[in-house]
């Protein structure tokens, strides 16, 4: 259901865009032109609080409406939770989210500067890259490369590749020339999930996880 503000909002829209009269625009939103017209009085009156409501959302941004009541009481505003509420709503107030610690797997050792592969069948590293076809499609690419001899040992390319298509895709190229010692990736899901990790363990091989932006 639409207030009456909403409507008040419509009616000033329509006739804007439309150049049609109040009493038109009012009749087709069903907006009648007395509440159309009604001027609020309680914007003055909430003047001050609303100034003092922010003064303290900003000292104590994680105190919530709540929490301001409290502060406004103390400071011997006589106001309820309700009104409180209404105009925290009213200024777009909110408390802030706390940052998600992300748990990352990786550092920056384990990057390509710093951990260089030595020989044939040293490290492998794969990531995933994005592309699009014409129509709008998405296609994932996935490209695995032996780090010494930057040969292109695998380069993917679906809609959508899983870590059981990943393990699929390892499981061939071993077959072919070996396990390497190492295999070097960012912590994507597709990388650190059980399967992967399971698999990649029974063939005796290790992970070298980077951070996010690591070479």
């Amino acid at each position: 259901m639409v207030g009456p503000t909403r409507k008040r909002e419509a009616v000033k829209r329509a006739q804007d865009r439309l150049g049609t009269s109040e009493s038109r625009a009012c009749a087709s939103l069903g907006q009648p032109r007395s509440t159309q017209r009604y001027q609020g009085r309680r914007g003055e009156a909430d003047a001050g609080l609303i100034k003092a409501i922010r003064r303290i959302a900003r000292q104590e941004p994680r105190a919530g409406y709540r929490g301001v009541t409290r502060y406004l009481r103390r400071e011997g505003w006589p106001v309820n939770v309700k009104r409180v509420h209404r105009l925290w709503k009213q200024e777009g107030l909110k408390v802030p989210a706390k940052p998600r610690k992300r748990r990352r797997l990786g550092e920056s050792a384990n990057g390509a500067q710093r951990r260089r592969a030595e020989r044939i069948n040293h490290v492998w590293s794969y990531d995933f890259v994005w592309d699009q076809t014409e129509c709008g499609r998405q296609l994932k690419w996935l490209p695995i490369l032996d780090e010494h001899t930057r040969e292109c040992l695998a380069l993917e390319v679906e809609t959508s590749i899983t870590s059981g298509d990943v393990v699929r895709i390892l499981e061939r190229i071993v077959e072919q020339r070996g396990a390497p010692e190492f295999i070097r990736s960012d912590n994507g899901p597709e990388f650190i999930a059980r399967a992967v990790k399971a698999w990649i363990s029974e063939k005796g091989m290790k992970t070298l996880y980077i951070e996010p932006g690591a070479p």
